[in-house]
């Protein structure tokens, strides 16, 4: 039994949780850490200082060293910082031989550890072991010909030694490899610290080929400059120049060799330096040119010096400008005003035809308007500026030949064009382009510049032949009418005149017929032809019965010298009165009624004015309900009517609106004479109860004049009106009641 139970294995009891809910303090594995930190369990305590007192321990401590840094070597041969603490301590120890030893043995782990060959190299010159350090150090710049680091440090460790020729001869090897710039002027430094000015020039020779940036031909030149050389500076400068190129020019290199021509006293060069630079750069990157260009002039040029550098900025930000857009024809305008003011012709005239090569891509006028105008900039330039005819009218006809006439043309090119011809005393030619351009593309301007045109040749017959054809192309056209029979009025053909205006208001259709009857009787009355002048207004009041015509008719009678003049114009105003009755415009019939006020204030007697007053009417303010387009209700609108006397006398509702009105205000008045003084005062301050029902019983007989105010009243829903309902009865009333008018409104009791 005992070795059956000592056979079993326990089972050791999992305590069972029943509270799995965290705990309300919950410890981290970093706080942990940092209590343990706190406590320092983890420290132990440094191992005593050992003191070496004779050989024998101190051959025990170092071969108890050595066995340990083996022992660290043969687990990780790799680690070269193993290799490194053993060779540094037995350096430490004078043991050159062995640490020598350890790094050859390092070397043949990883040759290419920089840092080993540093520390090795190192040891020997602190040893003062020269052969070695010279052997170790051409070895590593063999192996790694590319570590910078060795080649400095060998050349730095010939140089103190004085061997002069041996560093030359490190260098020499080390520029054969091409190196790094810094390399290179390590390399000149060093020529220069022994005065081998000839060698080191032969080092930027190479220098500059194998590195070609500008930067290094400009120190280039500045060395040859600084020691004095300053044909061989200027040469190098055009050397650089040639080198690059036009392709991969450099503003920085025309800035130092301007610069230095300007310390040269050179002002001529600079400024061919700077012009050049200028016509090849881009112009984005030229700021920098053009900022010391700007300099230069300011501080050895003249004002047109200053003034050409200005120019040639402008000129480049235009080129910028039409090489992003070649359609901104606003930016060509400026660019060729630019190069007008200052330039040969030659550049001119590449500029234009550069300009007038971007023609519109789309053949619709809209986008030609602003084109067209380079056109006519560039033949004024050729016929004012250059003074070349020939090629003023090659480029007028070029500009012909472009347009497509078919779709749209530009009559100011055909005038232009023909104006041009004549200066050249060539009437024939010019004659000739506008026969061209009324036979391609006839239009209203050029019609009329061509009748222009031959008026100022006092050519008549050729103008009436012209007309003819303007009228043919355009009868509607009211203004053509017009002048020609002012032509033939000045010719002093006058039957020609009126026959041509007879002709012109027997148009079905023209554009303005009013300005053309005007003019016909004007003419008329400046021929003295009265009766004329009558029988035109007669034939046109029966076309129109617009109230300027009757005015116009009425102060034409009223012009002519005779006895029955005042009566023929008052006879006039009554026709136009009497037609003008049934004229929905009230505002023109008020003007007519107006008009002939002022006349009769003018020429007439006390009853024709008071005649004329009684006709005036009276101005009244109205609402109306407005709607919307949808429908809905869009609010109520204020607008002025006009009630004339004589349309209010064909209306009985408005007279018994107004008999009642007069029947209310006497009996106010009645009532307010039997009351004592402040029981009136009282009914002036509040209105009397008795009224409303004592006025139906005067109410007229006649129901239908209670349902007209009604009708009345529906056109505003305000009581603030100046009559009731929207008619008034106050132009049959005298001037004497206007102030019971205004006592019954504030009373608020004119109300029917």
């Amino acid at each position: 039994m005992a070795s059956t139970a000592a056979g079993k294995q326990r089972i050791p009891k999992v305590a069972k949780v029943k509270n799995k809910a965290p705990a309300e303090v919950q410890i981290t594995a970093e706080q942990l850490l940092r209590e343990a930190k706190e406590r320092e369990l983890e420290l132990l305590p440094p191992p005593p200082k050992q003191k070496i007192t004779d050989e024998e321990e101190l051959n025990d401590y170092k071969l108890k060293k050595r066995k340990g840094f083996e022992d660290n070597i043969r687990k990780n041969r790799t680690v070269i910082s193993n290799w490194i603490k053993y060779a540094q301590w037995e350096e430490s120890l004078k043991e050159i031989q062995r640490a020598r030893s350890i790094y050859e043995r390092a070397l043949d782990v990883d040759h290419r550890n920089i840092t080993l060959w540093l520390k090795y190299a190192e040891m020997e010159m602190k040893s003062r072991q020269v052969n070695h350090a010279r052997n170790i150090w051409d070895r590593a710049i063999t192996i790694l010909p590319r570590v910078n680091q060795f080649w400095y440090k060998y050349t730095y460790m010939e140089e103190m030694l004085g061997n002069v020729a041996g560093c030359r001869q490190a260098f020499e090897r080390w520029m054969e490899w091409e190196p790094e710039e810094q390399a290179w002027h390590s390399y000149i430094n060093f020529e220069l610290r022994y005065k081998e000015v000839d060698k080191a020039r032969t080092i930027y020779e190479r220098f500059v080929i194998v590195h070609p940036e500008v930067k290094n031909w400009i120190k280039y030149a500045r060395f040859e400059e600084k020691h004095g050389y300053i044909a061989h500076s200027r040469k190098v400068y055009e050397r650089s120049v040639e080198f690059f190129g036009e392709e991969h020019v450099d503003e920085n290199l025309f800035v130092a060799f301007a610069r230095f021509e300007e310390t040269q006293k050179e002002f001529e060069r600079v400024r061919v330096i700077y012009k050049y630079a200028l016509d090849r750069i881009p112009k984005h990157q030229a700021q920098e040119l053009f900022k010391n260009y700007t300099m230069f002039e300011k501080k050895f040029g003249d004002r047109r010096g200053i003034e050409d550098v200005i120019v040639s900025k402008r000129r480049f930000q235009y080129e910028e400008e039409v090489k992003a857009n070649p359609h901104n024809y606003d930016a060509w305008f400026d660019y060729l005003r630019l190069v007008e003011s200052d330039a040969d012709p030659d550049t001119v005239r590449e500029v234009y035809e550069r300009a007038i090569a971007n023609v519109p891509p789309i053949q619709e006028k809209r986008h030609w308007r602003r084109y067209i105008y380079l056109w006519i900039n560039y033949a004024l330039y050729e016929e004012l500026e250059v003074k070349d005819p020939e090629r003023t009218r090659q480029v007028y006809q070029a500009c012909l030949d472009l347009t497509p006439h078919k779709k749209f043309t530009f009559a100011k090119i055909w005038l232009l064009y023909a104006q041009f011809e004549i200066r050249q005393k060539n009437l024939q030619g010019a004659r000739k382009v506008m026969g061209t351009a009324i036979g391609k593309c006839p239009k209203n301007k050029l019609l009329k510049g061509y009748i222009e045109l031959e008026l100022q040749l006092r050519e008549f017959d050729r103008c009436r032949k012209l007309y003819e054809k303007y009228l043919e192309f355009s009868p509607e056209n009211c203004t053509t009418w017009i002048k020609f029979a002012e032509l033939e009025t000045i010719l002093g053909d006058v039957e020609r005149a009126r026959a041509i205006f007879e002709l012109a208001i027997g148009q079905p259709r023209l554009d303005m017929p009013e300005v053309l009857w005007k003019s016909y009787i004007d003419f008329e009355i400046e021929q003295e032809e009265f009766g004329n002048t009558r029988n035109l207004y007669k034939r046109l009041l029966q076309r129109t019965q617009h109230v300027k015509v009757w005015i116009s008719y009425a102060k034409f009678e009223l012009s002519i010298d005779g006895p029955d003049r005042l009566q023929k114009c008052r006879q006039i105003y009554e026709e136009a009165n009497k037609s003008m009755r049934n004229c929905e415009e009230k505002e023109e019939r008020l003007m007519l009624l107006e008009s002939w006020r002022d006349f009769e204030k003018e020429f007439g007697s006390d009853s024709t004015r008071e005649r004329v007053r009684k006709l005036l009417p009276e101005k009244v303010k109205k609402r109306r309900k407005l709607t919307a387009e949808d429908g809905s209700d869009a609010g109520w609108e204020e607008y002025y009517d006009y009630i004339f006397p004589e349309d209010a006398a064909n209306q009985p509702n408005l007279k018994l609106l107004a008999m009642a009105k007069m029947w209310k205000r006497q009996q106010m008045t009645d009532e307010s004479e039997n009351l004592p003084e402040k029981d009136t005062t009282a009914e002036e301050t509040s209105p009397s109860s008795e009224e409303p029902a004592a006025a139906p019983e005067k109410q007229p007989e006649n129901e239908s004049g209670r349902n007209n105010v009604t009708e009345t009243e529906q056109e505003g829903p305000y009581d603030d009106r100046d009559d009731d309902g929207g008619s008034s009865s106050e132009s049959d009333s005298d001037d004497d009641n206007d102030g019971e008018k205004k006592e019954s409104r504030s009373s608020g009791e004119d109300k029917d």
